[in-house]
C-alpha cells in the first residue's frame, strides 16, 4: 500500500523519505515500498549538522510510529513544520509501546482520527487472520485458543523443558523446509542468548558448521563459525547494515567475519571496527517489530504482557508455535492472563486536571482500581460514561473457559439456577466511573433503615453517557445513508466497538482501566452520538440482546452491529415493538422463576423477582407501552383484564408478591 502511495506522490512532485526508530524497521520500510529509509536517531543526526533538511515538497512516512517517545515525536514534528512538510504516521498502538515517555502516536490517532487496515495480509491461513484481528484488538485469550486447538501451544514441565522443545520443532522445521524463513523470538536478551547457544548445538550435532572461532565481539566473547547465523546490532551505513540486520557466515577469523546478508549482499569487515554481532537464531521480541518470516517459534515468559504476545504471534505467514514452562505459567488460563495485561503506556493529556485535593486524592484511587479500599471524605460523586457490555449468557465471555461440561442434575433447573447466579453476580463493570462531576449524594433520612444495594447481572447497567430521562420520539434511522455519511458512521461504530471492548478486556484481565482508554470510549461515544443521535443508548441495547457484536464490529465487521442498532432505533420509535419486546422479555423471566422454585432455589428467584418488578415499575415511564399491555394482560400472567383506574405496573408487581412501591428494593 505504501509502495502505491509513493507512486502517487512521486508523481505529483514530492519527494518521500521514511524513517522508524529501529534499523531493522527502517530496512523493512524501504523493502516493502521501496521508500529510502533511514533511523529516525539519523535522520535527526543529519538535521543537527543542516544536512538533508526537509523541505515543503518532502513526504515523511515514519513507520512503527507507536514506538516513537514523546519528546522525539515532538521533535520530529515540530522540524516538519518548520518545513512546512507532510508527515505520515503508520503503525499501531495495541503493538510494543513506546521505550522512551509517553504514547504520542496513540494520542494523536485519538484526537486527530486515522485511517485504518483491517485486511490481514501476512498470514495466509483464514484462522489465522482472525487470530490476528482478535490480538489488534486485546482478545489474546481467543488467539492462544485458536493457535492451541491447531496443536501450536505447546507445554511443558519447567522453562528448560520448554526451551528443549521449542529448539526441538525449530530444527524438525529446519530440516524439513531448508528454503523457509524462521525466526525465534523471546522477551529478555539473556533467554536470547540461552536460545543461540541450544540452536547452535543443534547444528553443530548436524555437521553444519565449521571449527569454532573466538572473537571479542561488543557484548562479549563470542565463539562463531563458518555457517552460523549472525545479526548486526548497530547501523553501519558504511557495511549498509542496521540494527538487527541477519545474514550468514561465511567466513571467520579472530580479527575479521565475511557475512552473506539475508537480501544477498555480502560484507567483510574488521573486528576492531566492528564488533556489534552476535548469533542470530533467536532474538528479542522488541527486535522483531516489523519483521515477516514463514515461521515463528515463540517462548513465552512472565515478563510478556498483551502488546508484546501481538507482536510476537503475528510476525509469521505460514505458522507460529508458542512454548511455555509451567514454572512459569501453571495451566493454560495463567498463560492467557499473563499474555492479556494491559500496559499501554500514558499520556499526562489523559488525565484530567483537578483543583479539589480531595477530589484528585479520588481520582487516583479510580484510576488503580482501589476506589473499593480506598474511601475520600466528601469526594464527589462521578457520573458520565459507563461501559456499554453485552448481557451475560448471549455468548461466552471474556476469559471463561466454553468447553466446561454440564454436570449431572435437571436440565431446566440448572439453566435458571445458572441465569439467576449470574443475575446476583455483580457486573464486570459495575461501578466503574469514567469522568469526574461534582455531584451531593443524597443522605438517609434519620432512623430510615439503609436498603442494601440490588445485585446486578454481569453485564447489567452498563451504559453510555447519561442522558434527560424524558422519553422523546425517536426517528428510524436510514436503510441507506449517503454514502460519505455511512462510511463515517461505520468508522464511528467501530472506534466506539474497540474502545468499549479496550476497557472490557482490561477489566477481564484484572487490571485497572487506564485513564486514556476511559478519555477514548468518551470521545468515541461522543463521535457516534455526534452523527446520529442516541446511536450509543440503541448500541448499548443491541449488545445486551447479542455479545457477539462488539467483538465483531472491533474487528472490522460492524455490519451487523449497524444494523443492530438500526432495530433498536425502529423499536424506540414504535411502542408495538417496546411492548412485543417487554413481552418476550417477561415471559422468558417467569419461565425461569419457575424452574428456580422447583429446584428450590429461593434466592434464585427472588432476585429475578426482583428484575420483574424493576420492569413493571418501569411502565410508569412508557404510557404508551402500558396502554398497548393493557390488551395483552394474559401474556404477562394476568388472568382477569384491567380495570380502567388501575395501573398494569401494580397489578404485575402485586402478582409477584413485590411491594411496588419499593420496587427493587426488597
Amino acid at each position: 500500500m505504501l509502495g502505491v502511495a509513493r507512486d502517487e506522490w512521486e508523481r505529483a512532485g514530492y519527494q518521500v523519505r521514511g524513517a522508524a526508530l529501529s534499523g531493522i524497521a527502517a530496512e523493512g520500510l524501504e523493502g516493502g515500498s521501496g521508500i529510502a529509509s533511514r533511523t529516525i536517531a539519523s535522520m535527526e543526526y543529519q538535521w543537527e549538522q543542516g544536512r538533508e533538511l526537509l523541505g515543503p515538497r518532502d513526504v515523511l512516512v515514519i513507520d512503527e510510529a507507536g514506538m516513537i517517545g514523546t519528546r522525539q515525536m515532538e521533535r520530529v514534528l515540530s522540524e516538519a513544520e518548520r518545513a512546512g512538510a507532510k508527515v505520515i504516521l503508520v503503525g499501531d498502538a495495541e503493538q510494543l509501546q513506546a521505550i522512551e515517555a509517553g504514547a504520542a502516536f496513540r494520542s494523536l490517532a485519538e484526537r486527530y482520527g486515522a485511517a485504518e487496515i483491517s485486511d490481514v495480509r501476512r498470514q495466509h491461513e483464514d484462522w489465522q487472520k482472525d487470530a490476528t484481528r482478535a490480538l489488534a484488538t486485546g482478545r489474546t485469550g481467543e488467539a492462544i485458543h485458536a493457535y492451541a486447538e491447531h496443536g501450536m501451544v505447546h507445554a511443558a514441565e519447567t522453562r528448560e523443558a520448554a526451551r528443549e522443545s521449542l529448539v526441538e520443532g525449530w530444527d524438525r522445521a529446519r530440516i524439513a523446509d531448508p528454503d523457509k524463513t524462521r525466526i525465534i523470538l523471546t522477551h529478555t536478551n539473556a533467554e536470547v542468548r540461552d536460545l543461540n547457544l541450544a540452536a547452535r548445538d543443534r547444528l553443530r550435532d548436524a555437521g553444519e558448521l565449521g571449527q569454532d572461532v573466538r572473537v571479542s565481539a561488543e557484548r562479549g566473547a563470542r565463539e562463531f563459525a563458518t555457517g552460523d547465523r549472525i545479526m548486526f546490532l548497530k547501523n553501519d551505513r558504511g557495511l549498509g547494515v542496521k540494527n538487527g540486520t541477519l545474514g550468514k557466515v561465511e567466513r571467520v577469523s579472530p580479527d575479521s567475519m565475511a557475512v552473506k546478508l539475508d537480501d544477498g549482499r555480502q560484507v567483510a569487515f574488521d573486528l576492531k571496527d566492528y564488533a556489534h554481532v552476535d548469533h542470530g537464531y533467536a532474538a528479542t521480541i522488541h527486535k522483531s517489530q516489523g519483521v515477516t518470516v514463514d515461521r515463528a517459534h515463540v517462548l513465552a515468559t512472565p515478563g510478556m504482557d498483551r502488546h508484546s504476545a501481538y507482536v510476537a504471534l503475528s510476525r509469521h505467514r505460514d505458522g507460529v508455535q508458542l512454548h511455555y514452562g509451567r514454572d512459569d505459567f501453571a495451566d493454560d488460563r495463567r498463560l492467557v492472563r499473563t499474555l492479556s495485561r494491559e500496559r499501554a503506556k500514558d499520556m499526562a493529556s489523559d488525565y484530567p486536571m483537578y483543583r479539589d485535593r480531595d477530589a484528585e486524592a479520588q481520582s487516583f484511587a479510580d484510576r488503580r482500581g482501589l476506589s473499593g479500599e480506598i474511601r475520600v471524605a466528601d469526594a464527589p460523586e462521578r457520573k458520565g460514561v459507563e461501559i456499554l457490555a453485552p448481557r451475560a449468557g448471549t455468548s461466552r465471555q471474556m476469559g471463561e473457559d466454553s468447553r466446561t461440561p454440564d454436570i449431572g442434575g435437571d436440565r431446566g433447573a440448572g439453566e435458571a439456577k445458572a441465569a439467576a447466579e449470574r443475575q446476583s453476580r455483580r457486573g464486570m463493570f459495575d461501578g466503574l466511573k469514567l469522568s469526574a462531576a461534582p455531584v451531593k449524594a443524597a443522605e438517609p433520612a434519620q432512623g430510615a433503615k439503609e436498603k442494601p444495594a440490588p445485585k446486578r447481572g454481569m453485564f447489567d447497567g452498563l451504559k453510555l453517557p447519561q442522558r434527560t430521562p424524558t422519553p422523546e420520539p425517536a426517528k428510524e434511522l436510514p436503510a441507506r445513508a449517503e454514502q460519505g455519511q455511512d462510511r463515517d458512521f461505520r468508522r464511528a461504530v467501530e472506534r466506539a466497538s474497540r474502545s468499549a471492548e479496550a476497557v472490557l478486556q482490561a477489566r477481564a484481565s484484572g487490571g485497572p482501566v487506564l485513564e486514556h482508554q476511559k478519555v477514548a470510549l468518551e470521545r468515541a461515544v461522543q463521535a457516534l452520538d455526534t452523527l446520529r443521535p442516541r446511536a450509543s443508548d440503541d448500541m448499548a441495547e443491541a449488545m445486551k440482546r447479542d455479545s457477539g457484536l462488539l467483538r465483531e464490529a472491533a474487528a472490522g465487521r460492524s455490519g451487523p452491529m449497524i444494523e443492530a442498532i438500526r432495530q433498536e432505533a425502529r423499536v424506540r420509535a414504535d411502542p408495538n415493538l417496546r411492548a412485543d419486546r417487554f413481552v418476550e422479555r417477561w415471559q422468558q423471566l417467569s419461565q425461569d422463576r419457575d424452574r428456580l422454585y422447583r429446584a428450590g432455589d429461593m434466592a434464585g428467584r427472588k432476585t429475578l423477582g426482583q428484575e420483574m418488578a424493576g420492569m413493571a415499575k418501569s411502565l410508569e415511564r412508557d404510557p404508551q407501552v402500558e396502554s398497548i399491555l393493557r390488551g395483552r394482560t394474559r401474556e404477562l400472567g394476568l388472568e382477569i383484564g384491567m380495570s380502567p383506574g388501575r395501573e398494569l405496573g401494580r397489578e404485575l408487581s402485586r402478582g409477584l408478591g413485590i411491594s411496588h412501591d419499593r420496587g427493587l428494593s426488597r
